[in-house]
């Protein structure tokens, strides 16, 4: 029965440290190309294929364009936020090439919690 018991804290233990990766605070910085970050700032096409490590983050294969639409600032400048189709999230800017900007400055916003949720579906999941 102590076995049974240990086994489901250890679950229990796992299943709160998942939850904490997917959302943890990347950054609490990130440049767009307005204040609410609604406009476009550029189109990258992928240079390499990418699965991120959990559902905040965009995957995707060689040569798929995507859409940029903020970058983490300060903090963790290595990631951007975009859209291939109707999937979003954050991926390294190492994995594409830029092929056209449409913002030629930048504004710097404080991030939100919500910029680090997971989207299942329609919803949001709330951990």
């Amino acid at each position: 029965m102590s076995r049974i018991l240990d086994q489901r804290i250890l679950l229990l233990v796992i299943s709160f440290l998942t939850s904490l990766q997917s959302t943890k605070v990347l950054s609490e910085w990130k440049k767009c190309g307005d204040r609410e970050c609604e406009t476009a700032m550029s189109r990258v096409q992928a240079t390499t294929d990418y699965l991120g490590p959990d559902c905040r983050y965009l995957n995707f294969k060689t040569g798929e364009e995507i859409m940029v639409y903020s970058k983490l600032s300060r903090k963790n400048e290595n990631l951007w936020t975009g859209s291939k189709g109707k999937d979003f999230g954050y991926f390294p800017k190492d994995a594409v090439k830029v092929d056209e900007v449409f913002i030629a400055e930048e504004v710097e916003v404080l991030t939100k919690e919500t910029d680090f949720l997971c989207l299942h579906g329609d919803k949001y999941a709330f951990e």
